[in-house]
């Protein structure tokens, strides 16, 4: 075999037509040999002698496509001084563009002898591990053009692969769970009606089921657990020397022809190998010292993530191994955005969450990185974790106080009003300060984490007695109310109140300032049996139940549908500006841009705000008041609008204020399952009164 110097950049393996460049970082490493695996199980071991910069490279011509690959690294085996080389573990490449097979959990995976951690165990890794994938990175993107769908525009929808597809009748089943799947055009045609701008997936980098899990005969179902920040997950493809690769693109091809992004929830802040107990895949064997944070003692880890080990973010091969994935990931793959899961994390050099650490710094003045949409899960499970309002600028939130304050008010918690307000409107006390918008906030009521929308309404207590961990796992504060019956019940009371009271969380979802994002499954009002932590259910348990072919389709569709539609076609309830408070110069309406009322129709003071039995307002929203221009620079004016909120058990008279227009016109009435059309509803003018049921919504409309 030749083996050529080749080069020490591009890190990986690097086909170019005729052969394939391979290159490696290790300061820790005296010597690496790379593996080339056959399918009989042998291997062709080439050593690495070129080094530039601890970077070991070689060219080898004649290597293809297709060709299974891993590292074998001599160097110190010294926990106590924290190094874990030993070259009796076949590793993954870190940059490696596929990767193939799964781990055959054993204790040749492992550095150490079950029952001994102080041991070395020298037993070979390679039948048990995962190998590398050389790829060939030509794909015809052909006319493929990023959609760009502006934040003000964008409606997010965060699902699995496998568990929005694994169930869907009109799919064939060689299909479903797979990145096919998402082009097929069931699925497209399902988000596009819906009303969907953005795809957010969650991981698809190529992750590792946990040994706990897989002696449980359960499963790492959620994936956020990465071992590959490259490579696509092999599971969701009919093959796994990369095939993902292209199917993945493929995907993502489709997507964007339909107008809608593509959003990755990524992990960057740990892996797969876990604490110091964990198996030996790839970073821990290469150079542990250089990819961990470890604890004042090196044999062990320091932990923020509650996974066992955190990516040492100081250190610039770290940096470098993030934003070469996060450039790959928008120019190889074409997506548009990501989603960084405990996005804290990645904000902590030393000990303290520092909102100016250096991975900060290289996003913002990075061409490509920056130009795509950021969405950080701003806390971790370190100390002065919960980060909610402090990412910078250019950096857009998951807002946890927006969720807990909406599902505080539909569960009747007292003194909740004033919260409500601000979350309502864009929660400028967390982003008016730094100079950021309405729409750093993602606002969603649930998520993958937690309770669906359904058990929500459904459930008090979390039941994860499924997980095998004793119903411990999972958050035991969930903001939730069954509705005066635990889980499942035929008493159609209480049917009726869940049903009204998930319509209340969409609309208020659809109604509030910011980007909203609904969770897959909830317009179907999909139940996980009270299970708020189903992260290792692979089963129906998790993934999505679809209407059946012929039958129609939950009532909850319909209206989720329409409330989506309804804040696209107003620019209202999705301005890019904090609403002022007072009349917008330039304009002849002399009514302030919002206005906050009593039921009895007077507008709210401060003792009103406070009031502990409240639970009841009204928000004026006045379409001929919004103060950003349009893209072109023209005036923006839409109808006004009257948001009626009663979140109390009982009804509720709402007196319209005087001097706010009359012929207001009902539009949308969670009371009822649908939204109505133009002209359609009610017709009220000043003073009148207004009916609420007990924990409903009434929104009216006035024509500019």
């Amino acid at each position: 075999m030749q083996v050529w110097p080749g080069q020490a950049y591009p890190l990986g393996a690097t086909y170019d037509g005729a052969g394939t460049n391979f290159a490696v970082y290790s300061e820790a490493a005296r010597r690496i040999e790379l593996c080339l695996l056959h399918d009989d199980g042998s291997e062709t071991a080439v050593e690495l002698r070129e080094t530039d910069a601890f970077v070991r490279h070689a060219y080898l011509p004649g290597v293809m496509p297709g060709q299974r690959y891993g590292f074998r690294v001599h160097g110190p085996y010294e926990p106590e001084r924290g190094q874990r080389c030993n070259p009796a573990k076949l590793l993954l490449d870190p940059y490696a563009r596929a990767i193939s097979g799964s781990v055959d959990w054993g204790e040749q995976v492992y550095g150490y002898h079950f029952g001994r951690p102080d041991s070395r165990n020298d037993l070979d890794s390679a039948p048990r591990t995962m190998s590398s994938v050389v790829v060939n990175p030509y794909f015809d993107w052909a006319n493929d053009r990023p959609p760009r769908t502006e934040y003000h525009h964008t409606v997010l929808y965060e699902a699995h692969v496998k568990g929005l597809t694994m169930r869907h009748p009109d799919l064939p089943e060689e299909l479903r769970g797979t990145y096919a799947a998402l082009a097929h055009p069931a699925v497209i045609g399902h988000l596009t009606k819906l009303g969907v701008t953005a795809l957010e997936l969650m991981p698809v980098h190529q992750s590792v089921n946990d040994h706990r899990l897989f002696n449980d005969g359960l499963s790492n179902y959620w994936g956020y657990n990465t071992i590959g920040f490259f490579a696509p997950h092999n599971a969701y493809a009919s093959g796994d020397r990369g095939q993902q690769v292209l199917e993945f693109k493929s995907a993502v091809r489709a997507l964007h022809e339909a107008g809608i992004e593509v959003i990755l929830d990524v992990v960057y802040n740990h892996t797969a190998e876990g604490n110091h107990l964990g198996p030996t895949l790839s970073f821990r064997g290469l150079d542990n010292a250089s990819y961990y944070r470890l604890a004042d003692d090196p044999r062990y880890y320091t932990d923020t993530t509650g996974t066992g080990n955190s990516l040492l973010m100081r250190s610039p091969h770290v940096l470098q191994l993030i934003m070469d994935s996060l450039r790959y990931w928008v120019t190889e793959m074409h997506v548009d955005g990501f989603r960084f899961d405990l996005a804290a994390t990645l904000a902590r050099q030393f000990h303290e969450v520092d909102r100016l650490s250096s991975f900060f710094d290289l996003v913002q003045q990075d061409p490509v990185v920056s130009q795509v949409k950021l969405i950080a899960e701003p806390w971790d499970l370190g100390e002065g974790g919960y980060q909610v309002g402090n990412f910078p600028p250019l950096w857009t939130e998951w807002n946890g106080k927006y969720r807990d304050t909406v599902r505080d008010l539909w569960r009747g918690q007292p003194r909740t009003l004033a919260e409500f307000a601000g979350r309502l409107t864009g929660s400028s006390d967390l982003y008016q300060d730094d100079g950021r918008r309405p729409l750093a906030s993602i606002n969603f009521a649930t998520c993958h984490d937690g309770f669906t929308l359904n058990d929500l309404v459904s459930y008090n207590d979390k039941h994860n007695e499924g997980n095998r961990e004793g119903n411990r796992d999972g958050e035991s504060h969930n903001r939730s109310w069954n509705c005066g019956v635990e889980g499942p019940t035929e008493d159609p009371e209480v049917l009726e109140l869940r049903a009204r009271q998930m319509r209340n969380f969409i609309a208020t979802l659809m109604l509030s300032q910011g980007v909203p994002m609904l969770s897959h499954g909830d317009e179907f009002a999909r139940t996980q049996g009270g299970n708020n932590n189903a992260y290792c259910q692979d089963n129906e348990l998790s993934w999505v139940a679809w209407p059946e072919p012929g039958k129609p389709a939950p009532g909850l569709l319909d209206f989720t549908r329409q409330m989506v539609w309804l804040r696209r076609d107003h620019p209202v309830f999705r301005r890019r500006r904090f609403f002022h408070g007072r009349p917008v110069e330039g304009t002849d309406d002399e009514l302030s841009d919002i206005a906050w009322f009593t039921p009895h129709g007077e507008q709210m003071r401060a003792r009103d705000w406070q009031a502990q039995h409240a639970r009841a307002l009204a928000v004026f929203l006045n379409g001929e008041a919004i103060s950003e221009p349009g893209t072109r620079g023209e005036r923006i004016t839409d109808d006004s609008f009257l948001l009626m909120f009663n979140a109390g058990a009982e009804p509720q008279d709402f007196t319209l204020p005087a001097g706010h227009g009359s012929q207001w016109r009902t539009v949308v009435d969670t009371a009822r399952a649908d939204v109505l059309p133009p002209g359609t509803g009610r017709e009220y003018g000043a003073g009148d009164r207004v009916s609420l049921t007990g924990r409903s919504l009434v929104v009216l409309q006035r024509p500019a």
